[in-house]
């Protein structure tokens, strides 16, 4: 690793950018070419919905372990072997002959769920005491940005070119920004002490993998048969398991008297929430946009004109994420989560209510955008500002990936509404799309009152308050409590 000034915080970000909007693209930028990647690989439609199911288990898991890691051995080499990863997982899909290999490289791809803790880690590291907000708020909206245009992008992509592009493309950004990173990404200046738990790894990655599977697959299984009941019901057992090998353990992997408290719980709560309204609008407002007009209530738009009328939303939530830790100083964090749950529940309502007009949809989706964006980037500082430095991987990773289980319960939970009420054409009905937003209203309204437990930020000396040092030992003892808190 070549020596690199500290000075340069500002490159460090832009290399740190790039490489996590091209990975949370790839979340998103298939899902509405599934039917075209089905019909090219000859495959059937349950078989091709494991492009998305498969990603998402591999970045459920490899998120937190990988964050860990990153603590431990440097999250400079962690963020290259996540980049290594999703440049070889992007190489295998563009190639890929048929369906298993594209499933096997998305599976590399989810690897690379690593780079989101890695990220608000090494902004924590290297950027200035009072620029770490502003920059933590920053890469959130570069996070939610990422996956809105994946979205947007995917129909002109495939309309111009084919869907082997949309990993073509991410390859030749991840490998210029590896390139950058190993030149320009200074190495950890602390790392954590200890060793990973395998074990706790082994149970995270189970509960994980039995609870994601039914939620993703429960309406081609069937919410009621035996597989989904069992899964769920192992996922559960195995979660408890987790938590006790977790409080048992000298090196756990996520350390669950760190996420007792209160700013902790509370914001991973919300956190879980949003990601169920923001990728549940996500997935299904532009098939909503592409409903034929001959329905009486869609506006029969294609893919690519649904993705313009995204546009709005994702500029405000783009300009929301970065004023986050601006206007930080005089609206805190904890507020904007409150306002950002506020707005999401107001735009939700208005998708369910008022989307007569393709600019009724517009301009919810503007207010939509700035909750997203005020919420997203307010969370991740209050993780960030209330955990040891040494623990920020592992805790900021644990917070992404609830966003992931949350955005998986969301997607199900719609899927099903909308699929649930059908047309004699196949068609989803109006009272359908209606219902699914109304959910999505209600989660973000839930979101309020959890935000409204957050506990009040009490000022301190930001050069002290950045560069608190916690040992490890210290981080197993209730006296985490009271340290945290003055964070």
């Amino acid at each position: 690793m070549p020596q690199v000034s500290r000075s340069s915080y500002r490159l460090t970000f832009g290399v740190l950018a790039s490489s996590t909007a091209a990975f949370a693209m790839l979340q998103s930028l298939v899902s509405p070419v599934l039917p075209v990647m089905q019909k090219d690989l000859s495959t059937g439609a349950d078989t091709v919905t494991w492009v998305l199911t498969a990603w998402l288990l591999a970045a459920s898991v490899a998120t937190p372990l990988m964050g860990r890691i990153g603590d431990m051995v440097g999250k400079e080499r962690t963020l290259l072997a996540a980049l290594a990863a999703i440049a070889l997982g992007c190489l295998l899909a563009a190639l890929a002959p048929n369906i298993g290999v594209l499933i096997a490289a998305r599976v590399i791809q989810g690897l690379g769920g690593a780079l989101f803790p890695l990220s608000f880690g090494i902004i924590r590291d290297e950027f200035p005491p009072d620029r770490v907000v502003s920059a933590v708020g920053a890469m959130s909206a570069v996070i939610a940005l990422g996956g809105g245009l994946g979205i947007v992008l995917a129909g002109p992509v495939v309309a111009a070119l084919n869907w082997r592009w949309l990993f073509w493309i991410p390859l030749g950004v991840v490998v210029v920004t590896g390139l950058l990173a190993w030149r320009f990404v200074p190495p950890s200046p602390q790392r954590s002490a200890g060793r990973v738990n395998w074990l706790a790894a082994v149970l995270l990655s189970s509960w994980l993998a039995a609870l994601l599977l039914p939620l993703s697959k429960g309406n081609a299984w069937g919410w009621g048969s035996p597989l989904t009941i069992g899964l769920l019901a192992a996922a559960a057992l195995l979660a408890v398991a987790w938590v006790a090998v977790e409080f048992r353990s000298r090196n756990p992997l996520i350390d669950m008297r760190m996420m007792r408290l209160p700013a902790v719980w509370t914001t991973n709560v919300v956190a879980l929430l949003f990601g169920a309204g923001m990728y549940g609008v996500f997935a299904f407002l532009p098939q909503f946009l592409q409903v034929p007009s001959s329905t009486g209530y869609g506006f029969g738009a294609s893919v690519g004109e649904a993705g313009l009328l995204m546009v709005p939303m994702l500029a405000t939530m783009a300009v929301a994420g970065m004023l986050s830790g601006q206007i930080a100083a005089w609206l805190p964090s904890r507020v904007q989560v409150i306002a950002g749950s506020l707005l999401a529940t107001a735009s939700t309502a208005s998708f369910a209510f008022a989307h007569a007009h393709p600019w009724q949809i517009a301009v919810a989706g503007v207010v939509f955008g700035i909750g997203i964006g005020l919420a997203y980037a307010s969370m991740t500082a209050l993780i960030v500002r209330s955990v040891p430095m040494a623990q920020t991987g592992a805790a900021s990773g644990m917070n992404a990936n609830i966003r992931t289980i949350g955005a998986s319960i969301g997607t199900a939970v719609v899927s099903s509404i909308v699929t649930g009420d059908l047309r004699v054409d196949g068609l989803p009905t109006e009272p359908a799309y209606t219902a699914a937003f109304v959910a999505l209203a209600v989660s973000a309204a839930l979101s309020v009152a959890v935000a409204l437990l957050i506990p009040r930020h009490r000022r301190a000396d930001p050069a002290r308050e950045e560069h608190t040092q916690i040992e490890p030992e210290a981080a197993q003892t209730p006296e985490l409590t009271a340290v945290a808190g003055r964070s």
